[in-house]
């Protein structure tokens, strides 16, 4: 296969055309589905209410539901309007995946905080810890692979139980 013809690796990057490279640059998904056009709104024409209109559309058609979920939940968040991401997760975590449960807990705790909803947060928080003691928290392994700010790393459970135990001592 010709060098110009592969996707991924250097050569796409390094001889793609300007259409992918877009991609690229601006970190966006490909495409012209309703999840890559909110992304595009968000993240390339700085137009989160939009963004938000076409993360519902994505939502609704089950297009990446997992990610247009938790990323609809964060602009909304960004845009003072936690409460309204709050009924959000609530209403539609249930059309995501196992995988994605974790990180909705973990959106929640940081909305509940900021609407002040401290017994919501703290509920939360006892749920995971008790995951974590039973053994159901990383299936059933010490360490789970994290991603914080587009590094990966490993967590160890001691770790989470730390992170989960932090906000308790931060009122």
């Amino acid at each position: 296969m010709a060098s110009s013809k592969r996707r991924g690796g250097a050569a796409a990057v390094g001889g793609g055309d300007k259409k992918d490279l877009f991609h690229v640059v601006h970190k966006v998904p490909a495409g012209d589905s309703p999840y890559v056009r909110a992304k595009h709104l968000q993240l390339v024409e700085k137009q989160p209410d939009m963004a938000i209109v076409w993360f519902w559309k994505a939502i609704n058609s089950g297009d990446r539901v997992d990610s247009a979920l938790k990323d609809m939940a964060v602009v909304m968040k960004q845009q003072d309007r936690s409460e309204e991401a709050i009924e959000a997760i609530r209403s539609f975590r249930h059309l995501c995946s196992k995988q994605a449960q974790e990180s909705l807990d973990n959106l929640l705790i940081d909305l509940y905080k900021k609407c002040g909803k401290i017994e919501e947060q703290i509920e939360l928080l006892k749920q995971k810890l008790k995951m974590i003691y039973l053994g159901e928290a990383f299936n059933g392994k010490t360490t789970k692979k994290a991603r914080s700010h587009g590094k990966k790393f490993q967590v160890s459970i001691q770790q989470e139980t730390a992170r989960i135990l932090v906000p308790f001592y931060t009122y």
